[in-house]
């Protein structure tokens, strides 16, 4: 007799091989963490060799790859992918060139969105009803997420409940997915023990069990069931403990041993304990004597020091990946990190949030929820305190960190997480493209200005709408090196200047309008040397 396991088991070739043309296909992954990359890599590999499948819808939520070659980037070519709707495009340039250059139907629509379409779809409602992207290039008023004139109507629509306005996505079918564990057990089950993050997985699944018997749309020879593959590490002797179980083997259909070098922790790291692992009691008491090393004096210094002034004791956070995440090292080198919940969109809860191809992923984490749970935190109100990237910003400030010029970088969680944090600090450079910085006896100098002014008139793609902020009586605030500006109901407002900048030439000359000055505080460098 076999077992459930010897069933599923199958090479990457024979199950990629499952995989018919026109179909809608959902990847699990958040970066570089939790994504199948034997998967995904035997399907360009198909593709490439055999000219099928053709004309996939490719559906995900966290961005998945390295800039470069991995992740879905293996799935960007025209033919094979028809049409995509994704949360964060930044990480996958292949499949941004195709969207830019209009071969493929695109849409960008909120990360946390495409998480809880997941599980509507797998429950068989008719969608997701939220605010989440009211105001911003996402909303039917203004692009609908469309990413190029080859999209056609947009995935997003405009109701009212109850007297009150509403954004709709509507479910569709999933038909395939391809996800990634640990391990499997001999019943098929898949358990997560050695990923950073638990990622869309029973979501996915369940999507794919439900939905494609029940909505096939308009595909010749629709599939009588959807298909999930599922890539993993190793294989367990013996069942595993059901608390660990985090898909069932009964929605699994195959399972796939990743090729060598195919299956890391994350695309930076092949495996970090500490991503796994929870902290010492010294670090829940604050009584760890281990301290980071001091960030430099630099500019990333400054703003992260002064967004940590906004942070609440006890507060629940989110920080960004990029300049925000300064904020942590600074909390620790004050000694608050302790009295600091933060948490990534990604889904882990506590801890110390990595950075880079490893951004998702933290270290020590207190626990690692599913996205989707994560999100409806979010969404509801539960983030304290938020700080993300300032790329571009106008007048009304609102802000972009979504597209520029032929650049799509997508939104990513940003906009679940900037609509519904209870106050909100974007940022960045006042300039960018070669600032350099220096500090003098407690004073800022600009050394060597940068080439790319980011206070605009109109930013080129509405990520986050302060006009919506002001509405909804959001605080928020915009940190740079040398000025801090605060959202209020007639602009954009400064109130703090670094000491040593002339107000004139080095802030308001390199604004492309002119922001609200009335009284005008010294704003603290915090640096170590001042």
């Amino acid at each position: 007799m076999t077992t459930p396991l010897e069933r599923k088991l199958c090479s990457a070739e024979y199950a990629v091989g499952l995989i018919n043309s026109g179909l809608t296909l959902a990847s699990g992954g958040f970066v570089g963490a939790a994504h199948p990359e034997t998967l995904t890599a035997e399907l360009e590999r198909r593709f490439l060799r055999d000219g099928s499948p053709r004309d996939l819808t490719l559906v995900y939520a966290g961005g998945q790859g390295d800039g470069k070659s991995r992740g879905l980037n293996h799935l960007g070519h025209p033919g094979l992918i028809k049409k995509v709707i994704g949360g964060h495009w930044a990480l996958a340039p292949r499949m941004g060139t195709m969207a830019i250059q209009g071969q493929t139907q695109a849409y960008n629509i909120p990360q946390g969105v495409i998480c809880q379409l997941f599980r509507e779809i797998g429950a068989g409602r008719p969608g997701v009803i939220t605010r989440v992207g009211m105001g911003t290039f996402i909303d039917p008023a203004h692009q609908g997420g469309r990413l190029n004139d080859v999209s056609p109507d947009a995935v997003v629509q405009s109701i009212t409940l109850n007297g009150e306005p509403w954004l709709f996505y509507p479910s569709f079918p999933v038909h395939v997915g391809i996800i990634r564990a640990s391990a499997a057990d001999p019943w098929g089950n898949l358990i997560m023990d050695r990923e950073a993050v638990v990622g869309d997985v029973l979501q996915i699944a369940q999507a794919v069990k439900n939905s494609a018997s029940r909505i096939t749309g308009n595909i010749p020879n629709p599939p009588s069931k959807g298909l999930l593959i599922a890539q993993v590490q190793r294989l367990l002797d013996a069942p595993a403990p059901p608390q660990a179980v985090r898909v069932p083997g009964v929605l699994v259909d195959h399972i796939v041993l990743a090729h060598e070098g195919e299956h890391d922790q994350t695309f930076a790291e092949a495996y970090n304990p500490l991503y796994c692992e929870p902290g010492p009691i010294e670090l829940v008491t604050g009584q760890s004597s281990h301290k980071p090393e001091p960030m430099p004096d630099d500019e990333r210094r400054i703003i992260a020091a002064r967004a940590l002034d906004e942070v609440p004791t006890d507060a629940i956070a989110n920080l960004g990946i990029g300049m925000p995440e300064g904020i942590a090292r600074i909390a620790a080198e004050r000694g608050r990190l302790h009295r600091i919940t933060l948490t990534v969109e990604s889904g882990p809860i506590g801890g110390a949030p990595a950075g880079g191809l490893s951004f998702g992923a933290s270290a020590h984490p207190h626990a690692i929820v599913d996205p989707a749970t994560q999100f409806d935190f979010y969404d509801g109100g539960g983030l304290d305190f938020a700080a993300l990237g300032l790329a571009e910003c106008d007048s009304t400030g609102s802000v972009n960190v979504s597209k520029f010029g032929p650049r799509v970088a997508g939104v990513g969680g940003f906009v679940n997480i900037t609509q519904a944090a209870r106050r909100l600090v974007f940022c960045g450079t006042f300039t960018a493209g070669g600032l350099k910085i220096s500090v003098h006896q407690g004073k800022l100098r600009i050394d060597t200005e940068g080439k790319i002014r980011k206070f605009v008139q109109r930013v080129e793609q509405v990520s986050f709408s302060g006009p919506r902020a002001i509405q909804l009586r959001q605080p928020v605030l915009y940190v740079t090196e040398r000025a801090v500006f605060e959202l209020t109901a007639e602009g954009l407002q400064l109130i703090e200047v670094a000491p040593g900048i002339d107000v004139q030439k080095q802030v308001l000359d390199l604004m492309a309008f002119a922001p609200i000055v009335r009284t005008v505080r010294p704003m603290p460098l915090h640096v170590r040397g001042a």
